[in-house]
């Protein structure tokens, strides 16, 4: 079976989501729900980095590949994340090719990249380490979050960074940056997501966006515009929306 990273690079659709809750059991539950990854966010939750590695190996041992949204492009916390495991990172708010430049070199060894390195989950915790040099210049994924307008503006460029396999559209930093969060049907809006579209398929690179609400038709909007890299929705956005909609078609059944 090809791995998550050949599925992107070769523009196949991939759903994956985003995990908040620091319980390993509802990491399981989701694994166990179908994705194709899950992304342990550190940029907007509680979770300290001991319960993302503790969700790494959770989501791992399920067969699917965890990925960790940082919470900023930082060198030291994209090697903790890779050497617990991880099978990549999302990179908030890569506005440069700069910053493209450095999240890849963040995530390989010399000579292809600055690295340290160190044993650990990763590498089996050390009988592994040729095995992961392997796997990490073939398989190892890297994400970079589009979420302000001067990201878009600088797509192009960062596109051009060999290494960077994806990247996903966060609509609520995006129409934020604007002077219009939350306001995703803003013509200004609509038209910084018309341009990464446009610059995307130039580039034949693979388009990604965070549908934050559970909604499908949402998502197979998305789909048919050509997005293969999509999230959809959070662990407590998925609870909240699936618990209050129960009990409104209860209330509404008496």
């Amino acid at each position: 079976m090809a791995s998550l990273r050949q599925r992107i690079r070769a523009g196949r659709l991939t759903i994956g989501s985003w995990l908040s809750f620091r319980d390993p059991a509802v990491a399981e539950i989701m694994a166990r729900s179908g994705f194709d990854w899950l992304t342990i966010d550190l940029e907007h939750s509680p979770l300290s980095f001991g319960d993302a590695a503790d969700l790494i190996r959770v989501i791992d041992l399920c067969g699917v590949s965890p990925l960790v949204r940082l919470t900023s492009l930082d060198a030291n916390l994209i090697k903790r994340a890779m050497d617990a495991g991880a099978h990549g990172i999302i990179v908030p708010m890569v506005n440069s090719a700069e910053d493209a430049t450095d999240a890849v070199s963040a995530v390989h060894y010399p000579p292809a990249g600055r690295r340290g390195v160190g044993l650990a989950r990763a590498h089996a915790y050390g009988p592994g380490f040729a095995a992961y040099r392997r796997w990490l210049g073939r398989d190892a994924i890297i994400v970079a979050q589009v979420e302000h307008h001067e990201s878009v503006s600088a797509l192009s460029s960062i596109l051009g960074v060999s290494g960077v396999d994806a990247t996903i559209v966060g609509p609520y930093d995006l129409s934020a940056s604007m002077g219009r969060a939350g306001a995703f049907a803003h013509p200004d809006v609509a038209a910084q997501l018309r341009t990464y579209e446009r610059v995307s398929r130039k580039a034949g690179r693979t388009m990604g966006y965070h549908v934050v609400q559970p909604d499908p038709r949402e998502v197979k909007a998305r789909i048919r515009r050509g997005y293969r890299f999509i999230g959809y929705s959070t662990d407590y956005i998925l609870l909240g929306a699936s618990s209050r909609q129960g009990v409104l078609d209860i209330r509404r059944a008496r």
